[in-house]
């Protein structure tokens, strides 16, 4: 197929990125192909390989998933069209005639294990933990025999020939997955009224007050921000950029004039996308002034004032 047709995914088949991907309605005439890592699948869609590729991006028990804000950070800009939210749960996947008692090694993503801390605590305190690729490589590593379980999607079992020998295993019930399609830079996705903003700042020099001049340029606007994590740059200790999730959409006037006070402010900014948010409610009540008619109304005003006119 021609890489118009091709989408790329954390695999290798049977990860819980493919079941995310696969739930979007344009997946079933797409080619998706699993890579080997996060890298390799944004790789494929810097190199024309790929149209866009999924990758995890944020878990609501661990966090920001380090591989993929790294990676959207550094290299070849690309930019987030599409975003996914799976609820994660894991089944104990073992070769056929495992019993628990068996169990004396066991596999999974590092993001797996603290979501799946206290079962092992509980039921397989003994066993030891060595981390893989994704959860499915896990999964294969145990068709292998390299393991005795891994943790997984119970979809997976079929893949690599196992059995879930314990299903529904997660230590925060509501525990879920975001997941981002990203592509080679484009206009951003239209504008929905329930839509998220992303993108990277460095500070440049570490001064006091740095990350309050950051924060401001969005308060200031009435933006309110969903995600903020800072990320070590590899220049040094102590230099970091900040990973930022806003609520809005570039063309609302409140985000682009936080965007054009950042780029301002800061010597380098990128910009990831602008989005619709998934399995949101309704955005949160704009404050008083910070609606695009109070911005275009306030332009006005001053046009008005430098025009000689009445205040």
């Amino acid at each position: 197929m021609m890489p118009a047709s091709r989408y790329t995914y954390l695999g290798p088949e049977g990860t819980f990125t493919e079941a995310a991907l696969r739930t979007l309605p344009e997946a079933a005439t797409r080619e998706l192909v699993p890579m080997v890592s996060v890298p390799a699948a944004l790789d494929a869609v810097r190199n024309g390989e790929a149209a866009a590729a999924l990758v995890p991006i944020e878990n609501s028990v661990e966090g920001g998933v380090t591989a993929t804000l790294d990676e959207l950070a550094t290299g070849a800009p690309l930019m987030i069209y599409r975003e996914v939210l799976l609820r994660i749960a894991f089944a104990l996947l073992v070769r056929p005639g495992t019993q628990l008692s068996d169990i004396k090694t066991v596999t999974g993503h590092p993001v797996a294990q603290p979501q799946v801390r206290n079962w092992l605590a509980a039921h397989l305190p003994d066993a030891l933990w060595e981390s893989s690729a994704s959860n499915a490589d896990g999964a294969r590593l145990v068709q292998e025999g390299r393991y005795d379980a891994a943790f997984a999607g119970e979809f997976a079992a079929a893949t690599y020939g196992l059995e879930p020998l314990v299903k529904d295993i997660h230590d925060a019930q509501n525990a879920q997955t975001r997941f981002v399609l990203a592509g080679r830079p484009a206009r951003p996705s239209a504008r929905t009224g329930s839509d998220r903003t992303s993108l990277v700042v460095w500070l440049g020099d570490d001064h006091p007050g740095a990350l309050l001049e950051l924060l401001q340029e969005f308060a200031a606007r009435g933006v309110n921000l969903m995600r903020i994590e800072s990320r070590p740059t590899g220049e040094g200790m102590g230099r970091y950029c900040f990973s930022v999730d806003c609520e809005g959409h570039i063309t609302d006037r409140r985000v682009g004039e936080a965007l054009m006070g950042l780029k301002r402010t800061f010597p380098k900014v990128r910009f990831l996308g602008s989005y619709p948010r998934a399995g949101a409610d309704a955005a949160s009540p704009l404050r008083p002034g910070t609606s695009d008619s109070a911005f275009v109304s306030a332009a006005e005003w001053v046009a008005r004032c430098a025009d000689g006119g009445a205040a």
